[in-house]
Order: structure tokens, then sequence, then C-alpha cells
């Protein structure tokens, strides 16, 4: 009993003096890959849908598991988490960390102030956001990518197939969000460069998922005569409703062509394995760094679906867009460049500039001389 009560004793003796040996992540330390545990929070269920926002993302997961050597049981999962729901988001996120999490990878614009908050409370465990604006110095940053550089793309291939001249656009947001309307004016001014008699009509559902809004704001524009649908929103429902009406469509986030094959001549794509895949990496380094991580076509993070193979498609066209690619990737152009035109009289923008990251993620609050809202 002597005994027991000895060892008992000495073994809070070295609890006491020699609390853990175990090393918690700090900044500028690697991390070693099989301690890797990564937590992922999606908006909706990529594993019951085959197109969209979270399935973009997931399909990005997946490519850095495949890229990295991450095991299935190294990532966890939390779907269908409402990104304006703040504490299930919070009590989410939680979870993960108690089961092991190390990484969280937070898909959408409202899991951003969470992360915000759990960084603070968490600083061994890193936090990437995805979309937003916020982070800090240690554990907490935020990725995008330059999509309006894709979006002005399509707008090219819009512009060169409408019959009508009135393009229609499905948007989550209006002009409080950047995100959207940087993409929107880049796709009209890309509409305009193959088209100039075009005109583009944005619908706002003033949600990023909502497939009844999507449904009813693209029934909307094509009622109002246009024949071409593209969007800014989470799942397929305009692409459906497009092929419905017998008009074209431009899908977004993966390639539309699986849920709607006659309608959709291309989509705008994410592929967010480019980021996730420098993500883990720079962990497992030790060179990961808060700054927030913006990419480009280039980088690969974003691009065009191959166009639709039952078209027609003009030479010119053609042209048009792989000479436009090739602009944008050698840096030559950025599509926000010199002095844009608003639909309302204004301008934006000086000759010979272009503007900065900083105003295309967070300042776009205006539409291009060529859009109007319906």
């Amino acid at each position: 009993m002597k005994n027991s009560k000895l060892i008992m004793i000495l073994a809070i003796v070295m609890i006491l003096l020699f609390p853990s040996c175990k090393k918690e992540w700090k900044f500028g330390m690697p991390m070693a890959k099989e301690k890797i545990r990564i937590g992922v929070i999606h908006i909706t269920d990529p594993f019951h849908e085959s197109s969209g926002y979270s399935y973009a993302h997931q399909m990005g997961i997946e490519k850095m598991k495949q890229n990295l050597d991450i095991k299935d049981e190294q990532v966890l999962y939390r779907v269908n988490v409402a990104d304006q729901e703040h504490l299930y988001i919070e009590s989410r996120m939680r979870e993960l960390i108690a089961h092991g999490a190390n990484i969280i990878i937070a898909t959408s614009w409202g899991y951003m102030d969470t992360c915000e908050k759990l960084a603070q409370e968490y600083p061994s465990i890193i936090f990437a956001h995805a979309t937003g604006y916020k982070y800090n110095d240690t554990n907490f940053t935020n990725f995008f990518g330059r999509v309006y550089q894709a979006r002005y793309l399509s707008g090219i291939v819009a512009g060169s197939q409408t019959k009508t001249n009135k393009i229609g656009f499905v948007a989550a947001w209006g002009k409080d969000n950047s995100e959207v309307t940087g993409g929107l004016n880049a796709f009209a001014m890309g509409v305009e460069r193959a088209n100039p008699e075009a005109k583009v009509y944005v619908k706002v559902t003033h949600s990023w998922f909502d497939p009844m809004g999507e449904a009813a704001a693209a029934r909307a524009l094509i009622a109002a005569g246009c024949d071409v649908i593209s969007q800014h929103c989470d799942t397929a429902t305009p692409q459906i409703e497009a092929q419905r009406a017998g008009v074209w469509g431009i899908g977004y986030n993966t390639d539309m062509s699986t849920e709607a094959p006659s309608a959709v001549i291309t989509s705008v794509l994410w592929h967010w394995g480019a980021y996730y895949t420098s993500l883990v990496q720079s962990v497992i380094n030790g060179t990961f760094t808060t700054t927030p991580w913006f990419g480009s076509l280039k980088d690969g993070i974003v691009n065009l679906a191959p166009l639709n193979k039952n078209i027609n498609w003009d030479p010119k066209t053609i042209r048009i867009i792989e000479e436009e690619q090739l602009r944008i990737e050698s840096g030559a152009y950025n599509v926000f460049n010199g002095v844009i035109k608003t639909n309302d009289g204004k301008s934006i923008g000086r000759e010979g500039a272009v503007l900065s990251d900083d105003e295309i993620r967070n300042k776009i609050n205006w539409y291009y001389r060529t859009v109007s809202e319906l």
C-alpha cells in the first residue's frame, strides 16, 4: 500500500514538473504528415451531389489527398452546415476539434467570424477560410481565386451565342458583395468583347444556396427574353431551367453539363485542389503562412470547362478566347484595366492602371455599364 501511494505521488510530481511530452503546433513548425487531421465544413452535402459549390470543394479535397497521400481517416467532415446559423457552425467546428482536427477548412463565406473566434481560442489549430477577408498573423488565413478572369472568358462565350442580345445572370447577392458583383462585371465585359450590342440582366436571390429562388430567378430572366443564362449561386438549378426552356446556359463551380447537357455551353470551374494541396504541404513543411491566397488562371485554380461539342463554333470566337486567356495568364491584362464605365454614368479606375486585388475582392459595389437589374 505504501509503495502504491509513493508511486502515485511520484506520478503527480512528474505531471506537474513535466506536463506533457506532446508538442503542440506553433507557427513556423512543421507537422508530420501522419499527424495531420483535417476537419472540413460544407454548406451542403457533396457526398450526395454531382455538381455545385460544395461538390467542387470536395473534389479539391480528394485531389489534395491523392497528391499528398493523405489517408481517408485523416479527414473528417461536417455537412449541411448552414452558413448563417453561427451557434451551429461553432458547435460543428468544436466537434471536429474534439475529434483531433488540427486543420479546419471552412468552405463558405458565413463561417468566417466563427473561424476568427476559434482561432484565438485554439492557437495550435490552423483555420483556412474560403472567400472571406479576415485572417491573423499565426493560425488563421483566407483563400480565394481570380474567378473573374474565367468569368470574363465565359462572357465571350455567352456574347457569341446570344440571338436576342439579352443575357441573364442569376446572382446570389447584389452590389453589396464584391465577389459576386466583380464576377458579374467581368462576365459583362467578356460579353461586350464578343458582342457590343448585347446586354446583361441580373436577378438576385439573396442567398448562396436557394434552389427554389434560383429557379424563379432563371425563369424570370428567360421570360424577359434572355437566351443565355449564367449564374453565381450554388446549385445547377438555373442550368436545368435553361434546358427546360430551350435556351443556352453557362454553369458555375463544376461542369454543369452533367445536369443540363443540351443547355450548358461551358462552365466556370473551380479547381480547389490547387490550393488545398499547397496548404497542407506548407503545414507539413513548416512553411505555412497566413498571408491570404488569391490564385488565378495561371495557377490553375479557375478555368473554363470544354465548350459544348454539339455547337458549330465560329473559329473567330475560339481565337478570341485563346488570345484573351494568354493575355491574362501572361499578366498583360487583368480584366479590370483602365477606366471602367458603370451603369450609373460614373467611372472607376484610371488610364494605364489596373484595380488592386483589395479593390477587386472587397470594393466592387457597382455594375458595369451594360448590366441592368431585373
